[in-house]
């Protein structure tokens, strides 16, 4: 099934990926009542990270922009696995995006904008959330970025 919201993401350029496996004992999403939750999204190219390591050491803030969209991008392709749709999206309500950052990073609001403004350009209003951007330590697999997204549900 596609319609609007995989139109735009035409019309942006961007191809929704497969649903990005489990690496442990987790669903990539799951749905309770009109929401739909995902798991900490990875920015998984075919499999793969593209880059690893930290922001602001091994890997340049624009760098990990573009990845935190990557992790937008693979976690709605996570809500369609429960939604069937992406056109049932209400709105996005939050998204918390975790930076693995070099010890002196403070720059973690702008990297994960590019979640953000990913959300805002294939959903318009819709897109817009409450957020929280988190330096940590480590991500696994040594991910530059981990991106979370919950989205509402139209019912029906």
């Amino acid at each position: 099934m596609s319609g609007a919201v995989e139109a735009k993401l035409t019309e942006l350029g961007l191809t929704l990926p497969a649903v990005v496996p489990p690496l442990a004992a987790y669903q990539p999403a799951v749905q309770s009542g009109p929401y739909v939750y995902t798991s900490g999204q990875l920015p998984m190219v075919e499999g793969k990270l593209p880059v690893t390591g930290k922001v602001g050491a091994e890997v340049t803030p624009e760098e990990a922009k573009g990845l935190a969209a990557t992790c937008a991008l693979n976690a709605l392709a996570a809500v369609k696995s429960i939604a069937g749709d992406l056109d049932r999206i209400a709105r996005v309500v939050k998204v918390v995006g975790f930076v693995a950052s070099a010890s002196d990073f403070t720059g973690q609001p702008a990297v994960v904008n590019g979640a953000s403004e990913l959300l805002g350009a294939v959903l318009g209003d819709k897109g817009v959330h409450a957020r929280s951007a988190v330096g940590v330590a480590v991500l696994p697999l040594d991910a530059p970025v981990e991106v979370e997204i919950q989205v509402e549900l139209v019912q029906g």
